[in-house]
């Protein structure tokens, strides 16, 4: 049984999955999506480097983990594995919900599942006509989202963005002016401007694992990783914003659960990991400066804890730099500021549970460095267990 991992690089995510597929006994082949001709014609495919063809390689998986990083380029390979016809985590239909944050919430939406105000106006902010000239529409773009979203608290995002990149607050009229100004048709925003109402979500939002397994139902993992901090309304883990482990009511479990059966749509294998915000508003369960004062503890372990993340000896000695890693966020964890935080999140989300607004799918998570250490889901052994339930 051969399971291939298709990746731009082996990072620690890539990395952690090897390692995970060696503790299981699971043979795992790295097939690599970058610098590589993909050939297609009459006489098959060849899919080579310079050096190496991994024809054979890809020919022998059983099951693809598509690892490819960008959304654009995951879609581009998804398409051609579902072209060879070989099985992938995730498969086409998913990576195509994924790929489009506003395709996403168009499947939420038609459901049931509560999604944050959106807004989409197919138009971009400027047009260049066939003479020349150029188009300028902004002004008739802000009012068109005013109209639906009123003056205030305006998030624009891009379309197909992660990470937090390009996503921007308009508090006014002329903030959301400024921000189309700038705005340009671009490779994660191909088309139109995508707005949101701002949720008032405090100071955490959080990240759900769901994944499927052939002749299974859904499963959410227990614990959510909460991604925090006051420093911006933007809360990415890329951000560097603190993460803590949620303990999830079954209420979200089972709405994260439909979640991923509607994104999933009827595919037999997949694996998600969904982003949801709780509008939590005045009904806070702490003050911010109480909040703020704990946060500030833990300044110090989790800078340990990037630290180790950015240590470029993860590459030279995987094994050496995990243990590094593990232990300085089992530092982190241990602190008393930590459960103090830890315990206010919880309690917020489970007094306001029913007023959770899912919004955004991810195909290919990072998960080693956090997600992991957080939330004690190794997202390496349930996309090994989805591959593995697509061959078994």
């Amino acid at each position: 049984m051969s399971i291939g991992l298709l990746c731009d690089y082996l990072e620690a995510d890539e990395m952690g999955i090897k390692a995970t597929a060696e503790k299981l006994g699971i043979d795992l082949t790295y097939i690599p999506f970058r610098k590589i001709s993909i050939k297609i014609g009459d006489d098959g495919y060849k899919i080579r480097s310079k050096g190496n063809d991994y024809s054979e390689a890809l020919g022998n998986a059983k099951v693809v983990l598509n690892r490819t990083q960008s959304k654009n380029r995951r879609l581009m390979a998804a398409s051609f594995l579902e072209t060879l016809d070989k099985p992938a985590i995730n498969p086409l239909p998913v990576e195509f919900l994924c790929f489009s944050k506003v395709r996403t919430l168009l499947e939420l939406c038609k459901n049931g599942v509560k999604i944050p105000k959106t807004v989409f106006i197919p138009c971009d902010p400027r047009e260049k006509t066939r003479n020349g000239n150029e188009v300028r529409n902004e002004e008739e773009i802000v009012e068109l989202i005013q109209q639906e979203l009123g003056e205030h608290g305006i998030v624009v995002k891009p379309d197909a963005g992660t990470h937090g990149r390009g996503v921007e607050l308009a508090e006014n009229r002329g903030e959301l002016l400024k921000i189309l100004e700038k705005t340009e048709p671009s490779i994660i925003n191909p088309v139109g401007v995508f707005v949101q109402e701002f949720v008032q979500k405090w100071f955490f939002d959080l990240r759900i694992i769901v994944a499927k397994e052939k002749g299974k139902t859904p499963y959410c993992h227990t614990k959510a990783m909460a991604r925090a901090g006051f420093k911006d309304f933007r809360t990415n883990t890329a951000l560097g914003n603190f993460v803590f482990d949620v303990d999830l009511p079954p209420y979200i479990k089972d709405m994260a659960s439909k979640c991923g059966k509607i994104i999933g749509k009827n595919c037999d294998a997949w694996l998600l990991a969904l982003d949801a915000m709780i509008s939590i508003s005045e009904n806070k369960v702490a003050d911010d400066e109480y909040v703020l004062a704990e946060l500030e503890k833990l300044v110090e372990p989790f800078e340990t804890v990037k630290k180790a993340r950015n240590d470029p000896a993860k590459k030279m000695n995987f094994s050496s730099w995990n243990k590094r890693l593990e232990e300085s966020f089992k530092n982190y964890r241990s602190s008393e500021a930590y459960d103090n935080v830890r315990k206010i999140i919880n309690e917020s989300v489970e007094k306001n549970k029913y007023k959770v607004l899912f919004h955004e799918a991810n195909s290919c998570p990072e998960f080693w460095e956090q997600t992991r250490l957080a939330t004690g889901a190794n997202l390496a052994e349930y996309l090994l267990a989805c591959a593995k339930s697509m061959i078994d």
